[in-house]
């Protein structure tokens, strides 16, 4: 392909070419499995979803959306692009010494109205979730996995479809402290008469536990509380059945963290494994936080929204190859970083790196390409083109010109 002077059959291989993007984040996470998950331990997914910002009136799946780069707590910033929703895998990484989110199956979400002028239904984002999920459990049927989002896939019926399954999938997101939480159903009574219950009495709100001196806290430290250092935090959980009218009612194990010191308001978690330790729900949570490190990084370091495609496949199949990108730079960088950790660190004077990141990785990976430059990489002409002009002769063609008349 690099004899061929026209580029653009370069992009061809995303605009035209036929291979399939899901076969290929089947084979990506299989590496990834075999690389970073050792024996047959629970499969942790987190699932999140990210704008790519892209403008233009051939963009028919681009909508407008909440922008979450740009948006605080005080201003609501307001986007056109495109909406895609990740499955990414989290895994502790040995030589950085934190999880790192690794991005191995996207979804485009399109805009509300990109379906109404096709004729279709619109899927929201729990539903785009739920396909993803479904397909890796297609993938690995018989593996213990446990997914991770934020409190936007806190939905009634993703809790109770993952809940249904065979071999059911672990889900642990936020839960409002406002939620209608109640007892389990009381048992039927032998000739009882009407539909059966499917909840008992309701209970207190998660915000009057939080407040009441009755509750039982136990402390506990978690290690890389949000990407930060370890933290001390305490926690008190109970089993509930949460239930909206209309909706499926979901046993539920929830879990409320408050800090000792005061630093954050108390707040509440999910898990739809009623056996599952506490400790170990906040654990899961925490680590979704390094999906957003990755999605920051893939805009820093990969292109991420630097795409200027119009062809429909094309626009489908480049940001999955971005963010995959982002895996299988781990993938080549493990083996060297696994030796040499320390002595791969880049850092300023007035900055104090402790552990690689993917910046690094990324770095080692390009050293290693040049390094075999004949191979790979076609460098500049060995006879250089640049002539030397010297200085008394640039200094009077630039008096002449300044100073012309």
């Amino acid at each position: 392909m690099d004899q061929y002077k026209r580029f653009h059959r370069y992009h061809r291989v995303l605009s035209r070419a036929r291979w399939s993007s899901l076969q290929a984040s089947r084979i990506l996470l299989g590496v990834l499995l075999e690389a970073f998950v050792v024996g047959e331990g629970p499969l942790i997914v987190g699932i999140d979803e990210t704008l790519e910002r892209r403008y233009g009136k051939r963009i028919s799946a681009k909508g407008v959306y909440r922008d979450p780069v740009r948006s605080t707590h005080e201003n609501f910033v307001k986007s056109s692009g495109l909406r895609w929703v990740c499955a990414m895998l989290l895994v502790e990484m040995p030589w950085a010494s934190r999880v790192w989110a690794l991005p191995f199956l996207s979804a485009l979400a399109p805009s509300e109205r990109y379906a109404a002028k096709r004729g279709k239904r619109h899927k929201k984002i729990t539903e785009w979730a739920w396909q993803l999920l479904l397909v890796l459990r297609r993938w690995h049927p018989k593996r213990e996995m446990v997914a991770v989002a934020d409190r936007a896939y806190a939905s009634l019926k993703l809790l109770e479809s993952c809940r249904k399954l065979t071999d059911p999938i672990t889900f642990v997101t936020r839960l409002r402290l406002d939620a209608a939480l109640y007892e389990p159903a009381p048992p039927r009574r032998p000739h009882q008469i009407g539909r059966p219950r499917i909840k008992g009495e309701r209970l207190p709100n998660l915000s009057a536990v939080a407040e009441d001196p009755r509750t039982v806290w136990e402390s506990t430290e978690i290690a890389n509380w949000y990407g930060s250092e370890d933290r001390t935090v305490e926690i008190a959980s109970e089993t509930a059945v949460w239930y909206s009218t209309g909706l499926p009612a979901v046993p539920i194990r929830w879990v409320l963290i408050r800090d000792p010191e005061g630093g954050f308001k108390p707040q509440a978690l999910l898990c739809t494994d009623l056996q599952a330790d506490p400790e170990r729900i906040v654990r899961w949570f925490v680590m979704r936080w390094q999906l957003e490190v990755s999605f920051q990084e893939a805009r820093r370091h990969l292109g991420f929204e630097t795409q200027r495609q119009w062809s429909e496949l094309a626009i489908r199949r480049t940001t999955p190859a971005l963010l995959g990108l982002f895996s299988l730079v781990t993938l080549f960088a493990d083996r060297q970083m696994r030796r040499a950790a320390g002595a791969l660190r880049r850092q300023a004077a007035w900055y104090h790196k402790r552990h690689p990141t993917f910046a690094d990785a990324l770095a080692l990976v390009r050293k290693e390409l040049w390094a075999q430059e004949e191979q790979t990489i076609y460098g500049s002409p060995a006879q250089s083109d640049t002539i030397k002009v010297p200085r008394a002769y640039v200094e009077r063609l630039t008096e002449a010109v300044c100073y012309a008349v």
